[in-house]
């Protein structure tokens, strides 16, 4: 059956049920509660709650503040805004301070679709990785996200996570679904020789696998690597992809800039040179529509994945 269960929702259920153990998590939102799926989460904990309004410099420096005096602080708000107006607090309050605040980007990418500019965030990645001390996460689907998120509890470093809006079709289940902290997910063809090497992260991996399966279709072989650690980038299972493979496609949700596709080509390039195409949103402002309609304008569905990889080929 289709899923209907965003990964925000699984954020929620992972912080409601640590805040009922551990007073010290708290949730901070700029009038995102609703967006975030973390209402539930205000009224079961009014005392682990803190709404800042529409004020993004202050979430993030109030959560740096709540963190230094020991609290586990979790801050949510969209990707968009959370990404550049509060930039300079994330840089400073939680990144060179190095400080146990985990920001949440809600609604990354081009969830906002039909919004246009200001409410796409693809430039989010690039200016997080930028950062020395902040880690960058894009979880693939719900298990993931909910597996990130324990592990989230469990350190007191600063991360930013960026996920979707809308639900994503599940790639792994409740019982099979393999994570080790920075460690890429391997969701087809580890170890063997194939064609072209996937590697994708956040809400393209889906794609990915799908196209995958098309090309397996057409007589082409690929890997499929879930890169939901974007920094740390997993250098040795990107490196092992190209390896095995005579190109390597990069997929990700994000301009052509810094991220994702940057990461690898460098990481590759220095160590298993191979061919490398980057699968991206365009540098120029995206198209207006739903997610889906974005995706299959820029070739980002399975379809435009697998059509992508055989040219590469």
């Amino acid at each position: 059956m289709p899923n209907n269960i965003p990964n925000r929702q699984a954020i929620c259920d992972v912080l409601m049920a640590a805040a009922a153990k551990d007073r010290d998590v708290v949730v901070l939102c700029s009038d995102s509660r609703g967006s975030a799926s973390l209402a539930r989460f205000a009224e079961v904990f009014p005392r682990q709650f803190v709404e800042v309004g529409i004020a993004e410099q202050d979430l993030v420096s109030i959560a740096a503040g709540m963190a230094a005096c020991g609290k586990k602080a979790f801050a949510a708000s969209p990707a968009c805004f959370l990404s550049t107006r509060s930039y300079e607090q994330v840089k400073v309050d939680c990144a060179y301070s190095n400080t146990n605040v985990k920001l949440i980007g809600i609604s990354g990418g081009v969830s906002y679709g039909a919004l246009g500019m200001s409410h796409h965030s693809c430039q989010d990645i690039a200016a997080m990785c930028a950062l020395p001390n902040m880690r960058v996460y894009l979880p693939s689907d719900r298990f993931q996200t909910a597996k990130l998120f324990r592990a989230l509890l469990q350190d007191d470093k600063p991360a930013y996570i960026r996920v979707g809006r809308n639900p994503v079709e599940n790639l792994y289940t409740e019982v099979d679904c393999p994570f080790e902290m920075n460690k890429a997910c391997w969701l087809q063809g580890r170890g063997e020789s194939v064609d072209v090497a996937i590697i994708a992260c956040g809400e393209m991996v889906r794609p990915a696998l799908d196209a995958a399966r098309l090309l397996q279709q057409q007589g082409v072989r690929a890997s499929v690597l879930d890169m939901y650690c974007v920094k740390p980038l997993d250098t040795q299972a990107a490196v092992q992809a190209a390896q095995n493979a005579r190109a390597v496609l990069t997929v990700e949700e994000h301009a052509p800039y810094g991220g994702l596709g940057a990461m690898v080509a460098q990481a590759v390039g220095a160590q298993c040179p191979r061919r490398i195409k980057n699968l991206s949103l365009p540098d120029s402002p995206v198209v207006t529509g739903t997610s889906s309609e974005i995706f299959a304008w820029y070739g980002l569905d399975a379809a435009g994945i697998a059509k992508s990889a055989k040219e590469l080929l």
